[in-house]
């Protein structure tokens, strides 16, 4: 929303006050076995508020972004915010924000092709065919093509000034198999920042991923079942990666450290070997841009990493304005809104665990009777660090080597638990660019690192 600029409009708050202008796209395209089933496009935009009153924050939006509007929505949210001071029950310790200011602007959409809705479909339908004639034995395919596209306009009393939009978009293939009347799945995920345009025109690497998935639903459809027990296993980046953010991550987030996380607890107590080091990093890493840029949060903050675990020892937490005052922390730029009705919350942005020295085939060797699990699909993971996630592609590991494909299963632990087990750490790097964060409103994240060689729960047939 650059021709809606929020630049000076904050002249007459009283109280710290923040403005975003905000315009979300999204188009979604599916196709199941060719036939196109679901095509969706949608635009929101608006404008909100937040400003923070007696130790309580306050927040409006409206749909309608209009400079007149402003003043008004500013008043709504400060009443907003004395009927939460007056509502508290019982008073706590006052809270200060942080006076400090970030400016930046910076444009992602890149200068590919422009791809209308109905340039995607056709997209679609030419991969559809290909799959088809390539892999006529599949028992179903399913393309989709994802595209979001979060466009931000900020300002704050504090002196932030903020322009930035970033798009994305993911293809996904899933491919099913049948072998003695048991059906199974495999999914494929090929995305990264820019706009249909700029993505889908890698047909080098999406066909590389494409015959990638239907090796791994061969394998799989002539797998085995995995053993239940406590198990020696490798989890590659992907997994690594969803480790890192729903069992690690989110009790290092300060808003669920106050209100119970068991990370509080460990504040400079060793949580895994001296191989894990875990970092949410801003925007760059080792020199190159990683895939959720923030440079600066909807709070106004700068982007700064936040170490997370260093060397096995549990170093700090994730924050915002409010809670890097309430914990005398500095500042990590952590405060991030989906849409324009929304309030800015602490979310993670590039979540990872830095690689090690092994190599992945060492790793393989050290195992005797164990697994190599590559791809993963939902789970849960809780305060206490437990976690459960489902493993929908991976390998037997049997003296030392590769052997059959293992159908799905689960894994489970106390995440502070297992990375004490971790005795080695590969040189890969890979961070995932498809992912999002549901803690209560969506967010686009990513995660990822090295492989680690562990010990988890496997579940069982």
């Amino acid at each position: 929303m650059k021709e809606f600029s929020v630049n000076g409009l904050l002249k007459n708050s009283q109280h710290y006050t923040e403005l975003r202008a905000q315009r979300n796209k999204t188009s979604t395209i599916a196709f199941l076995n060719g036939d196109l089933v679901n095509n969706e496009e949608s635009v929101s935009s608006g404008l909100s508020c937040r400003t923070f009153v007696n130790g309580e924050w306050g927040f409006a939006s409206t749909s309608m972004a209009k400079t007149d509007s402003v003043d008004e929505l500013i008043k709504k949210a400060e009443t907003n915010a004395m009927f939460m001071a007056k509502m508290k029950k019982e008073k706590g310790e006052e809270v200060s924000l942080k006076n400090t200011s970030f400016n930046f602007e910076k444009d992602y959409t890149g200068a590919g092709v422009v791809m209308t809705q109905a340039d995607i479909i056709d997209y679609g339908k030419e991969l559809c065919a290909y799959i088809k004639e390539k892999y006529p034995d599949l028992k179903s395919s399913q393309v989709i093509v994802a595209f979001n596209e979060l466009e931000k306009n900020l300002t704050n009393s504090f002196g932030s000034q903020a322009y930035h939009i970033l798009p994305r978009t993911v293809l996904y293939t899933v491919f099913s198999y049948e072998k003695d009347d048991e059906v199974v799945s495999v999914t494929g995920f090929f995305g990264r920042n820019g706009r249909p345009g700029d993505v889908l025109n890698r047909k080098d690497e999406i066909n590389e991923k494409i015959e990638t998935l239907y090796k791994h639903v061969i394998d799989k459809a002539n797998g085995v079942h995995a053993t239940a027990g406590v198990k020696d296993v490798i989890v590659s980046p992907a997994v690594t990666g969803v480790l890192a953010h729903e069992a690690i991550g989110h009790p290092a987030e300060a808003d669920l450290v106050k209100a119970g996380s068991v990370a509080g607890n460990y504040i400079d107590e060793k949580v895994g070997t001296d191989l894990v080091t875990m970092i949410d990093y801003a925007h760059t890493y080792n020199g190159e841009e990683l895939p959720v840029p923030v440079y600066i949060d909807d709070e106004g903050v700068e982007g700064k990493d936040a170490v997370l675990i260093d060397k096995g020892v549990f170093k700090g937490f994730m924050n915002n304005r409010e809670l890097a005052g309430f914990y005398n922390a500095e500042e990590t730029g952590n405060a991030r809104a989906f849409a324009y009705n929304d309030e800015p919350l602490i979310r993670m942005r590039n979540t990872i665990i830095e690689p090690g020295e092994s190599k992945l085939e060492d790793m393989i060797s050290e195992i005797k009777d164990g697994y190599y699990f590559i791809e993963r699909s939902n789970g849960q993971a809780d305060l206490t660090s437990e976690f459960m996630f489902g493993v929908t592609m991976g390998y037997e590991i049997k003296n030392g080597k590769l052997g059959k494909a293992v159908k799905d299963t689960t894994i489970s632990g106390v995440a502070f638990d297992m990375l004490k087990t971790v005795d080695m750490v590969s040189d890969e790097f890979h961070v995932g660019t498809t992912g999002f964060c549901g803690k209560k409103q969506r967010m686009i994240v990513s995660h990822g690192g090295p492989s680690l060689k562990c010990k988890v729960h496997v579940g069982g047939k």
